[in-house]
């Protein structure tokens, strides 16, 4: 602190300065207009784990802000989920910057994650290879080693639109045409901009790990792991989910409407009703596809769906007993909700607290038991359980199935075996449905599933359970971790996959979402995540949501679905 406070008033004269306070308490002097990266020099950081940017506030900022007041600053290095960000953010820079350098009229596109990595479409005049691989990788690592800095500045909406129609970057400007502001970031380095969408490293050379790696017709860029960061991720193979990516990449095809841009010049020029029409149809005719494949397996009596949260599932379960009743089959539910342990027997977790999202919270023996009787063609009495008091009740309620029935759960755990044990793989059928945006913002710049998820869950807690978005996001944590542990791991089990993503649903979600995130007040655990969505809202023209047919999955955030819940 000393030292900072000498650099500041040298030459006897007086040099205004801001107070920032850390999270420890501690207080230091930074002299005003200076960036927060000065205080990085004096402060203790791992040299294999440096800071990469900052919370200013809670919000996140880059090395090379400057405050102009006193404010509160935690500094951020790999470990921290917002770390995370800003290292893939300006990895994919420089991964853009290599390829423009290298193969200047070839068209690199973002598609999705896989496992900790991106995948990547390069549309080039010979196909990917781990030789093309190679050379770009060479050129990466050719900056990072340079330590090429990224230069930012402030321009007009105008200014910015006519630059990257300039620089050959059009969906760019269709972004911007939209966009409610007068005043955009942009990021450079060499010759290659972009529009600044959050926090970036200092410099090329705080990125010292990743890789490239062929993935079918393309390639994915690994990331560091998130436990070891000095090592880059392999790829998780996960077939079944990459195909109903690439499925949806079709799909937007077929729609013309395959970044915000587009969807956003289809709002504003009317025509967005039709689009609406033709995607929903789609979803329509793979739940028909579904309800076919079922049909024609006369040994599948039990249908299992599983998904992570807010991924459509209750009104998925619906529209397919409906494409099944059309086929001639009788579905029935069957809720697993009515087998869970009494309270004192439900495992804890290693807090100490009832767990139960876990398996075992459920009586396994007594469900496998009933679905045997029912695939026997006997009765079985199904319980009750009250949640009020933790047990279940006395009465039952008979239940048998005729040879036209075929039994509907829905339940996290669908897809993992253990849950139906009992029963022959061949009488079974598995669906893992989630929403895989299949939406971009622009060719570089991805949307990720998982926020998708959580605008859906925190818009519907607000009408349905009056929850506060502040409430949604606390909790958020504590469902991915379920998630992870009893759902991800099993998705590859399924038989089929189902994208419940719309690609309009950001901009219908937009007008009623934006008021729930606002009221995140800045000292919030959740403001910084709360943030980083408004800023993705932001791209997306708003949409009434009267558009939105009564049948489709989005209506069971938003209300207004045929469908009883």
């Amino acid at each position: 602190m000393d030292e900072l406070q000498e650099k500041t008033t040298e030459n006897n004269e007086e040099i205004e300065q801001v107070t920032v306070t850390l999270p420890d308490g501690s207080k230091h002097k930074l002299a005003k207009g200076r960036p927060i990266i000065e205080l990085t020099k004096i402060l203790p950081q791992p040299q294999d784990l440096p800071y990469i940017c900052a919370k200013v506030n809670n919000e996140v900022q880059s090395l090379d802000f400057s405050p102009e007041m006193n404010c509160n600053i935690e500094f951020l290095n790999y470990k921290s989920p917002q770390g995370r960000d800003c290292y893939r953010r300006s990895m994919t820079f420089v991964l853009a910057r290599a390829i423009m350098e290298l193969y200047r009229n070839a068209r690199l596109a973002i598609d999705h994650s896989i496992g900790n990595g991106y995948f990547y479409d390069l549309f080039t005049d010979v196909p990917v290879s781990e030789h093309i691989l190679g050379y770009i990788k060479t050129k990466m690592i050719e900056i990072i080693n340079k330590d090429e800095a990224f230069g930012k500045k402030t321009m007009t909406r105008t200014e910015a639109i006519a630059l990257f129609n300039r620089e050959g970057y059009p969906e760019k400007a269709r972004l911007l045409k939209n966009l409610n502001t007068d005043k955009v970031g942009i990021v450079s380095c060499w010759k290659y901009i972009d529009l600044d969408f959050g926090a970036m490293v200092p410099s090329a050379g705080y990125l010292k790990v990743f890789d490239l790696k062929q993935y079918a017709q393309g390639f994915v860029l690994l990331f560091p792991e998130n436990d070891d960061p000095s090592v880059p991720g392999q790829i998780r193979r996960q077939p079944k989910i990459f195909q109903a990516y690439r499925e949806s990449k079709h799909w937007g095809k077929i729609l013309e409407v395959n970044n915000v841009g587009r969807l956003n010049e289809r709002i504003k020029d009317g025509t967005i009703s039709d689009f609406i029409k033709t995607a929903e149809a789609l979803h329509s005719k793979k739940i028909q596809e579904i309800a076919d494949e079922i049909t024609s397996h006369p040994s599948i009596r039990i249908v299992l769906i599983a998904g992570p949260s807010s991924s459509g599932k209750t009104t998925f379960s619906k529209r397919l007993c409906t494409h099944l009743k059309v086929n001639g089959l009788r579905p029935v539910a069957l809720s697993l909700d009515n087998y869970f342990l009494d309270r004192q027997h439900t495992p804890r977790d290693e807090h100490g607290d009832y767990d139960f999202e876990s398996i075992y919270a459920l009586d396994l023996e007594l469900f496998n038991q009933h679905l045997r009787e029912l695939l026997d063609g006997k009765v079985a009495q199904i319980p009750e359980f009250d949640f009020h008091t933790g047990h279940r009740k006395d009465k039952t309620d008979p239940m048998r199935i005729n040879e036209d029935q075929i039994i509907i759960i829905e339940g996290i755990h669908g897809l993992n075996d253990e849950l139906t044990r009992s029963v022959p793989a061949d009488c079974k059928y598995k669906i893992y449905i989630s929403a895989l945006t299949q939406l971009v913002i622009d060719d570089y710049n991805r949307i990720a599933t998982t926020d998708t998820r959580l605008i859906r869950r925190t818009v519907r807690d607000s009408k349905y359970r009056g929850y506060s978005a502040e409430n949604t996001f606390n909790r958020w944590p504590s469902v991915r971790r379920g998630e992870e542990r009893n759902i991800f791991p099993f998705q590859e089990c399924a038989n089929t996959v189902f994208n419940s993503a719309v690609p309009y649903e950001w901009a219908v979600l937009r007008p009623i979402a934006e008021p729930l995130l606002l009221d995140i007040p800045p000292e919030s655990a959740s403001y910084t995540q709360a943030r980083q969505i408004l800023r993705t809202l932001s791209f997306f023209a708003p949409l009434d949501p009267k558009e939105v047919p009564p049948t489709s999955i989005l209506r069971e955030f938003i209300g207004g679905s045929s469908f009883q819940y």
